[in-house]
This record gives C-alpha cells, structure tokens and sequence, in this order.
C-alpha cells in the first residue's frame, strides 16, 4: 500500500530527468536538418542547443533555492509545465530567432527539473533508499543522452524536425500528471520567518555563469571580445561573494560550503563530469580519424558510453546503499581512474575493443560515482537547504561539460600537433587522445584527493566536539 506513492513519486521525477536531458542530446542531431530548413548557418543553428544549455547553467542554482522558498512540489509542477509548453512552442516557431528563444525557455523549465528532482528524492523515499533512488535518477539522465541521437534521427526522419519538439508534450504531460498525483505535498513554513529571495545575488550568479558559458562554449580560438567573457566571469564571482557576505537573506549561505565533505563534493563532480565530457568530444575523432570508421560505426561505439551508465545507474545506487556513499564514491572513482590509464597507454593497433573496454569501465565508475555522490551531498544538509544544494550538483556537472568540451578539446588539439585536425595523420590523432586521456587521469587523481582530504579535515572538525 505504501510502495504505490513512493514508486509514483520515483517515476515522476525519473521522467522530469529523463525529459530535461533528452531536450539537450536530441536537438544535436537536428542541426543540419534545421540549416536546411531556415537557411541559416551552422553557427546559428548552434544557438538552438546553447540557449538550452546557458538557460540551464545560468538558472539551475537560483530555481533551487527559490523551490526552496516557495515549495519544491509547487515549482517541479510549474517547471514541467513551463518545459512542455516551450516544447510546443519550439515545434510550432515559424523562423529560426522564435525557435531558439522557445529553447531557452524550454531550459528554464529544464533547469528548475533538473535541480528539484534530486532535492525531492530525500522527501520522497525513505534516508535508507537515497542511493538508489539517486542511482535511478542517474540512469534516466544516462538514457535521455544515450537515446537522444537515434531517437532524433528517426523522428527527424519520418515526421521532420518537429518531431524531436513534439515527443516531449506527451512526457511532459504525463510527468506533470504524476508530479500532480504523487509527490507529497509541500509543508509551509510560518510566512513571517520565510527569508526573502536573494534578487541581487541571483542577478549577480545569472550574468557571471552566462558570461563564463559563452567564453567555454564561443572563444576558442584566439583571444578577443567574446573570450573577454571569461574575465567578466572572475570579475563577477568575486561580486557575487561579496553580494552574499552581506545580504540578509543570501542565495547561497558561503558558510554552508565550510563543510569539507559537502564543498569536496561539488569539486570532485565538475571533475569527473570533465573527464566523461572528454570521451564524447575525443571519441568521435579518434574513431573515425584513427581507426577510420564510418559515421554509422562511430555512432554505435559512441552510444556504448551513454548506454552502459544507464544499465549501471541502479546497481550502482544499490550499492551505495549496501557499501556507503563515501566508500562508493572512491571505487568509482579508483574504477575511472584504471578506465583513464587504459586509454592513456593503449596503442592504436588494438583498434575499436581497445578504446571500448576501458570507456565502458570509465564510464560504469562515473554511474557508480554519481550516485555516491549525489547521496553523500544530500544526506550533508538540512532539509530547507535541499533545492539549493540540488542545484550546485546540477550546476557542478553543467560546469564539468562545458569546461571538458573547451579544455579537454584544446588538450587534444594540442596534443595532435595539427593545425586542421580533420587533416591530421591517424598516428597524430591517437596521441592526442593518449594526452587527453592522460590529463584525464590526473583530474581524477585530484579528485580522490579531494575526497580523502575532505574526509580527514571533516574527522578533525568533529574530533573536539
């Protein structure tokens, strides 16, 4: 009797995922289609999945804080509603300009999904399930990436581009449907002591992570005004630290990030997420440069990444439940890091099973660190602080893509020794993927540093008490 409305509250929040990062890895394969359909450029046709991704990176900790203030439940219902009418929207825009502003309101209601399915599990299910439920949350993430692009080609290919707006109406009216039926409603504080929304600091956090989205994701060749971005980004964060230090009521109270284990979390996921965005943005020039696959071939061998942390998401989160977060957490990482080393030595003469093997166990200790993860961050905190520390998860790996698509690729184009990539001799090729992989491999190393250190400090904080 009393499984029905936690597993109601699972699905739903699984779907909210599933919904959020399916609108990020389907429109990717959509872009030829829609240069061809408004006559517009690659380049602006790239704004149709930026505006997704700079709404999401931008808002994801502000809507969790503001769930926080006003109710997680009542604003999951609006962000789905939000997501599946920017969804129709984007299906229905009559030129190119319309369509990429639907998609930045889609992210909007992307980013308050993504931040509040994770602050609503610890609600949800019983404290003794969260790794699991975690490790549920993460395979719906996994196969929205994994699904995205076939998906997409299918629907692109028999209804047209639309279809890959459309498919999301019905989800989001089911997800909404679920929210509405299961989730447990929000328990009201009394109106008097609820702390006002930070507006400044939410200002000040948007225009830094905007500005330090687009350097990542635009200025990558040379030095000029849009790589300037990046400067404004320092710039804003040291504002946006001492905007909080002195609010009232701050978006993130600075003191909470004092807590080694909680502020080592945060860190060690923008890592690894850097690391897993390496083998999307290496894997397709070294499969096709290196080894000389066709396009069809490499789209098999990319999916196996995205696929394999959806089949280990949930005997993963089992096992964070069984193991404990914190010890979880080194396995899987201790698990990518042996994936990262394989990758970094492999000669080129093992071929398509010698990339394939150590990205599957890479990518089985990245599912099997995220569920730890996310459960250790979770369990750290108070509930009223939920939203807002979902949402520094969400951003942490927003962070760890964008970041990994930039850095790690410069790695490899340095790495290469070429000035046109596309150009460069295979054995050129497997040596930049050898240093991506090899940098790769540092990052998790300091990433298990951090958690031991994190660990030990968090022992000698304890220890007097």
């Amino acid at each position: 009797m009393n499984s029905l409305p936690i597993r109601g509250a699972l699905a739903s929040l699984s779907l909210s995922m599933l919904l959020a990062s399916l609108g990020t890895s389907i429109a990717n394969v959509g872009l030829p289609a829609l240069a061809e359909a408004f006559s517009a450029s690659f380049q602006a046709v790239q704004w149709v999945v930026l505006a997704y991704l700079l709404s999401i990176t931008a808002l994801i900790v502000s809507v969790g804080r503001l769930g926080d203030l006003m109710g997680r439940r009542r604003l999951l219902l609006i962000g789905i509603a939000l997501f599946t009418v920017a969804s129709l929207l984007c299906a229905l825009a009559p030129g190119l300009w319309l369509l990429i502003a639907a998609r930045a309101l889609q992210g909007v209601g992307a980013a308050i999904m993504m931040a509040l399915s994770m602050a609503l599990v610890s609600g949800a299910v019983p404290k003794e399930k969260t790794g699991s439920a975690m490790g549920v949350l993460g395979t719906m993430s996994a196969i929205g990436t994994c699904l995205g692009p076939t998906l997409g080609g299918v629907l692109i290919a028999q209804v047209g581009w639309q279809g890959i707006f459309l498919l999301s109406v019905p989800q989001g009216v089911l997800a909404f449907g679920l929210a509405w039926r299961f989730l447990p409603m929000d328990r009201h504080e009394i109106t008097s002591s609820r702390p006002d929304f930070d507006a400044l600091g939410t200002l000040v956090l948007v225009l830094t992570l905007l500005a330090y989205t687009l350097a990542m994701t635009l200025g990558r060749d040379s030095f000029g005004p849009l790589n300037t971005a990046l400067l404004v980004a320092v710039i804003g964060l040291i504002l946006f630290v001492f905007v909080e230090q002195t609010a009232a009521s701050p978006l993130i109270n600075l003191r909470m990030l004092g807590n080694p284990l909680l502020s080592a979390g945060f860190a060690m996921s923008t890592l690894v997420t850097t690391v897993v965005m390496a083998t999307l943005v290496v894997g397709p020039f070294y499969l096709s440069g290196a080894l000389g696959l066709k396009a069809a071939s490499v789209g098999l061998v990319m999916s196996a990444g995205p696929l394999v942390a959806a089949l280990a998401g949930m005997p993963a989160g089992r096992l964070v439940d069984r193991l404990g977060a914190q010890r979880s957490g080194a396995l899987g990482l201790i698990t990518m890091l042996t994936g990262a080393c394989i990758l970094a030595l492999m000669p080129m003469s093992v071929g398509v099973p010698g990339y394939l093997a150590p990205l599957v166990v890479l990518t089985a200790g990245y599912a099997l660190f995220q569920a730890a993860n996310n459960t250790a961050v979770m369990l750290q905190i108070e509930a009223q602080q939920r939203g807002v520390v979902s949402g520094l998860l969400g951003l942490s790996r927003n962070l760890g893509l964008i970041t990994g698509a930039s850095v790690m690729g410069a790695v490899f184009a340095f790495g290469t020794a070429s000035e046109d990539i596309l150009q460069a001799q295979p054995e050129a090729i497997a040596q930049g993927m050898r240093l991506t992989f090899a940098v790769a491999a540092g990052l998790i190393l300091l990433a298990l540093m951090l958690g031991a250190v994190s660990k030990i400090v968090s022992r000698r904080l304890i220890a007097p008490c």
